[in-house]
């Protein structure tokens, strides 16, 4: 599993000081996200202010303690130090004074990380999300939306690319190819 935590932008005013995100610089609402070892979005948390950081946030939804319970190695960034359990966050401290070994392992938890963060990306595209604009108490109700149509459609398209005999982007790339529009020649 990859954890991650995302700021999602809120119109709020400077008198909402628990929604401010000073990490951001802007008001927002803090969501922790849960992907499998190929980047796929498998959970969203409830929304908190922005104020709440990302360690504050695993903890009080009971992730830390869910995962270690059942075992599952997560690998999460420096935003999740201390956070304790089977959380595996990189080394701390300045690149120049880490040691070859631990360079060497901040690059291979990167490389993991990388693929939350293009679950991320596929989370943020949705343009409802870009800005929020609606009440605070809404927003985990339209994360959990976007999460069930992100699934529900995943799961079609693995249905279809286990119906076929050929895999999914051979198809995928056929069904992409330009016709030829000169015919008989």
């Amino acid at each position: 599993m990859i954890l991650d935590g995302t700021l999602l932008s809120i119109d709020r005013i400077a008198a909402d000081r628990p929604f401010y995100s000073g990490k951001h610089k802007k008001h927002g609402m803090n969501v922790q996200v849960l992907t499998d070892p190929f980047g796929q979005l498998l959970w969203a948390s409830p929304a908190l202010p922005g104020a709440v950081r990302d360690v504050r946030a695993a903890l009080e939804h009971g992730i830390v303690e869910a995962l270690t319970a059942a075992g599952i190695r997560c690998w999460a960034d420096k935003a999740y130090r201390g956070s304790g359990g089977t959380v595996r966050t990189p080394y701390w401290g300045r690149w120049e004074s880490l040691s070859a070994g631990q360079k060497a392992g901040n690059r291979s938890h990167t490389k993991i990380r990388a693929l939350v963060e293009q679950a991320m990306a596929i989370l943020k595209t949705w343009r409802l999300l870009c800005k929020v604009r609606c009440s605070t108490n809404r927003i985990t109700t339209l994360v959990q939306a976007i999460l069930a149509l992100h699934l529900a459609s995943f799961k079609v398209r693995m249905e279809k690319a286990q119906s076929h005999d050929q895999p999914a982007f051979v198809r995928a790339s056929k069904a992409t190819a330009l016709p030829c529009t000169r015919q008989g020649r």
